[in-house]
């Protein structure tokens, strides 16, 4: 039978759960180490290859690692996975430099510290051998170029020392002493040697004692050089900022403005979205995240603390007040309680690689969106369903207002978050897929895994069934009776952009892990 017979396709079956193992860890604490502010990771991002990862942290520096696991064969990565080259070895990083990005300022005007803490770090085309990356604080976005330059150093000044005597003079027995009172600094101020003629001439013969400095070795530095400053251009503190795919612009975005900037251009931007109300007491909701479709360089999304994305057109208008589609999920009736709105509010999104689909992290669930479907969530995932009981406890601690991250892996078929007591999850989302694991970033990521099941929900059409992975549905404690540490936050991680490989910050540690 022909294509177009009433025989349904087979549906492929869903991939089988990775098995994650450590990779590598760098600032490994010590059993009762005392960690400081300064270091805690706050950030990380991963380049558009996978080349290189940056992370940043409270001190208001960036450091850089390179992947170094395929410089053995002296081809790229990308040039032996096209040539179908068996690789074997996972993705492996070493250190490779580090720079101070900002310091500590204080708003004079407004009597308002500005601390050095990296909010948000983005990877920008590299040229000519350079890395650019943008990075940022509360106030301020800086442009950064690392590159490779040669220090040539000079080994020796081939001047023997004991024909030097004083500020340099010549004491060589070549010239007669007559003429050596003359001569400082290798020059004849003699008039045998017309030195105060119209031209500078030498003795015959030339100088016995000048010498020139020897250059015998070079090497290479690392140097971080800030190109641009993007500054006084947010009122409140900048949350977001994204690359766009043309290369030349970006956006930040802060809790009421997303800016539109050239990286060119320093002293301008353009206001595409601006939600401030005429009132300030007029307002309902604040702007949490923000980034550019990694392919449409027209299209860009942002969330809201009331539990919405937007997707928004540079082309249909200079200042982007009505979006062109709408994501939300609403709330079942009776559902409402106190924490509702606050649960709610999205504090990640990320594009999927080809730009299909819309991650988004609130406080309990990650949420996949297809972008061509704005009727809800192709799938929900519960994080720690475990906490619901706490909610009260979490807000007087402040812990229910942490802004944890998400990511999604290169191809798609994975998503993956933080949660409490370093623990992060890692969730399947082809349809049928139970995929639900739970690791710990530490040496021994297993240590407390638990296994989830999966239950599907309602439709939401003859062809899409959204599916909701509950999470471990316990109380506070994990699988080894141990109870869950609330000051412990995995906040950041990302995914490897074509590898299954996951980056997550613990504390000062950076924790990386392979399948």
């Amino acid at each position: 039978m022909d294509g177009v017979s009433g025989v349904a396709p087979a549906v492929a079956e869903p991939p089988s759960p990775l098995e994650w193992k450590f990779s590598q860890v760098f600032g490994e604490r010590t059993a009762g180490e005392e960690v400081q502010e300064v270091d805690i990771i706050s950030a990380i991002e991963f380049d558009k290859f996978g080349d290189h990862l940056a992370t940043g942290d409270r001190g208001g520096r960036v450091v850089l690692f390179e992947r170094t696991d395929v410089k053995e064969s002296g081809r790229s990565r990308r040039d032996l996975e096209q040539a179908d080259y068996p690789l074997s070895r996972h993705p492996e990083f070493h250190y490779k430099t580090e720079f101070q990005s900002h310091e500590p300022e204080f708003d004079y005007l407004k009597s308002l510290e500005i601390e050095e803490k990296i909010n948000k770090i983005q990877w920008c085309q590299a040229a000519n051998g350079a890395l650019f990356l943008l990075s940022t604080n509360d106030k301020t976005i800086k442009y950064w170029k690392v590159q490779e330059k040669k220090v040539k150093k000079i080994s020796e000044l081939n001047v023997d020392p004991t024909k030097i005597a004083g500020n340099g003079s010549i004491t060589n027995s070549s010239v007669p002493f007559s003429s050596r009172a003359g001569l400082s600094n290798g020059i004849c101020y003699g008039q045998s040697y017309n030195s105060f003629s119209n031209e500078l001439s030498f003795p015959p013969g030339g100088i016995p004692s000048l010498r020139l400095p020897v250059i015998t070795s070079s090497e290479t530095n690392l140097v971080a050089r800030n190109r641009r400053v993007y500054a006084h251009a947010h009122d409140y503190h900048i949350n977001s900022i994204s690359s766009n795919s043309d290369g030349e612009t970006f956006i930040s975005a802060d809790d009421l403005r997303i800016n539109l900037w050239n990286l060119e251009i320093s002293n301008q931007s353009f206001n595409i979205v601006d939600v401030k109300p005429a009132n300030m007491e007029d307002l309902t909701e604040v702007i949490t995240s923000a980034e550019f479709h990694p392919t449409q360089c027209n299209t860009l999304a942002y969330s809201s603390s009331k539990g919405s994305i937007r997707l928004i057109d540079l082309r249909q208008s200079a200042l982007c007040d009505s979006h062109s589609k709408l994501f939300e999920e609403h709330e079942a009736p009776g559902s409402r309680s106190f924490f509702t709105e606050i649960i709610a509010s999205v504090s990640d999104i990320k594009f999927s690689k080809n730009g299909r689909h819309i991650l988004s992290r609130d406080y309990m669930t990650l949420k996949l969106w297809d972008i061509n479907m704005d009727a809800g969530p192709v799938a929900t995932f519960q994080v720690h369903e475990y906490l619901r009981p706490k909610l009260c406890d979490l807000y007087e601690n402040d812990s229910i207002f942490d802004k944890f991250e998400c990511c999604l892996s290169g191809d798609g078929l994975r998503v993956a978050t933080g949660s409490y007591s370093n623990l992060f999850r890692v969730f399947g989302c082809t349809p049928g897929s139970s995929e639900a694991t739970t690791l710990e970033a530490s040496k021994n990521p297993q240590r407390r895994q638990i296994q989830t099941p999966s239950r599907p929900s309602r439709s939401l059409g003859s062809s899409i069934t959204r599916v909701v992975r509950r999470g471990a549905e316990t109380s506070g404690v994990d699988a080894n009776g141990n109870s869950f540490d609330f000051t412990a936050k995995l906040l950041h991680l990302a995914w490897h952009p074509s590898e299954n490989s996951i980056a997550c910050a613990a504390a000062n540690s950076l924790y990386m892990y392979y399948a």
